[in-house]
């Protein structure tokens, strides 16, 4: 009975976490403007704003997964929940773009924390048999974050300004904290050694922070010049890991086929989609003239389907092979892809709308097998690195998605204003982002055939 209980309070605390960041990043995409012109940003800082998360949620991630294992998952999901609630507030009373840009790079750091040890606990307290369920609703809480973002989140900014909707995630968080540490009595650590690999934790950050930077300057030289000094420095962390006795990260884990394979599909997958809803929010507002709150109905449609398919494809997952599906979404997402790849200043809503239904089909069916599929290959005792992996592929590919639209915006449209002088210009480098993701989703699928012969 204590273990029926305690699968309800893990789940819900879990599940309620895992709304709160994909509601932030869904609301702030549709918000954009409104913030843009409050604290006087140029497109280059508002993506900023997003890219901050990202940056410092992607470079602490694998040290907070190693972290939990040593110190306590629980332990960590907690400190993440009420670093995550206060950056909020201090995004809300942000003066300027610099500090909000700062707050948000320290919501990702309490981010990470929590992304590392949700599927961890699940991990814990669900046996083999059920976890593919559990993954299925807390994968469904991320699309209803996902979903409710764009719509309330246009609304609040709308109605009661931008700020409204970092202080809405508050109670939220507080509810979370509340559960986790009246509800869930037990901790969880690795019984191995509890010293921390703090050579290969500097060299991992540095890489990816430089890749980071980088990949999102690379029409300069100082981007070629980061890019050239993040692979220097990833090659160190790989010869420090082979030889650490304690490591960071355990590269052994790569000889396992599936995990590799289904983690490089995920990275796909993610760097494909994760734009998709700015570009959109900027089409739907800039060009289509649409309000926040009219662009949020229309935008909810995808996250709307993640939402509704991602537990049916997780009860899936625990009775066919999980392969099956995750490459019937991918296809799903490579023809949506394409389809908003012909967007044009006359392009109906409608039209946005079936590409958003087929998105979302193919996010849904994609999503739950693709994280069981990792989460399964690996025993108990590595559930930590598992799930920092998880969640490093979610957020290295919304880098690299980002990143993709800040380099082709910088090519196409230079330093630019987005006023309506410059909106040919905005079509074609959105015409353009969407052709590139679907590129990268079609060579996607070939990791997939090639993930099924696998094992």
């Amino acid at each position: 009975m204590k273990d029926d209980h305690l699968k309800v309070y893990v789940l819900c605390a879990v599940t309620l976490s895992s709304f709160l960041a994909p509601f932030m990043g869904s609301s702030i995409n549709v918000a954009l403007p409104l913030m843009g012109e409050s604290l006087n940003m140029g497109p280059s800082q508002q993506t900023w704003v997003i890219m901050a998360f990202l940056l410092t949620a992607n470079v602490f991630l694998l040290p907070f997964g190693r972290l939990s294992e040593i110190y306590g998952i629980k332990r960590l999901f907690i400190s993440g929940n009420i670093i995550f609630i206060t950056a909020s507030v201090l995004c809300a009373l942000a003066p300027d773009a610099a500090s909000i840009i700062l707050f948000r790079a320290f919501q990702g750091i309490g981010a990470s924390m929590v992304l590392v040890t949700r599927l961890s606990l699940i991990s814990m307290v669900f046996p083999a048999s059920e976890r593919g369920r559990a993954i299925g609703v807390n994968t469904a809480a991320i699309d209803m974050g996902l979903f409710a973002g764009p719509i309330l989140g246009g609304f609040l900014a709308e109605i009661m300004g931008w700020e409204s909707i970092f202080l809405f995630t508050v109670p939220v968080g507080i509810l979370v904290i509340l559960i986790s540490l009246s509800r869930i009595d037990d901790e969880w650590m690795a019984g191995g050694s509890k010293k921390f690999d703090l050579e290969g934790s500097l060299t991992y950050c540095t890489s990816l922070f430089l890749f980071i930077q980088g990949f999102s300057t690379l029409a300069s030289i100082r981007g070629l010049l980061l890019l050239v000094l993040s692979f220097l420095a990833f090659s160190l962390f790989i010869k420090t890991e082979t030889q650490a006795r304690n490591p960071l990260f355990n590269v052994e884990l790569f000889k396992n086929r599936r995990f590799s394979f289904s983690s490089l599909e995920a990275l796909v997958v993610f760097t494909s989609t994760f734009a998709v809803s700015l570009l959109l929010s900027y089409h739907l507002q800039y060009v289509r003239g649409l309000s926040p709150s009219a662009s949020g109905l229309i935008l909810i449609v995808q996250p709307l389907m993640m939402a509704l398919i991602a537990p049916l494809a997780g009860r899936m997952a625990d009775m066919v092979k999980p392969h099956i599906l995750t490459s019937a979404g991918m296809v799903l997402i490579f023809m949506a892809l394409m389809g908003f790849a012909a967007l044009g200043p006359d392009t109906p809503e409608t039209a946005v709308i079936m590409g958003l239904m087929l998105l979302g089909t193919g996010m849904g069916l994609f999503s739950s097998p693709n994280t069981t599929k990792i989460m399964c290959s690996v025993k108990r005792d590595h559930a930590g690195v598992a799930s920092a992996t998880v969640s490093s592929m979610l957020l290295i590919g919304q880098a690299f998605s980002m990143g993709t639209v800040t380099l082709i915006f910088a090519f196409l449209m230079g330093s630019v204003s987005l006023s309506p002088a410059n909106y040919g210009l905005l079509m074609e480098s959105t015409r353009k982002c969407f052709l590139l993701f679907g590129i990268i989703c079609f060579i996607g699928l070939f990791a997939t055939a090639i993930h099924r012969n696998s094992y």
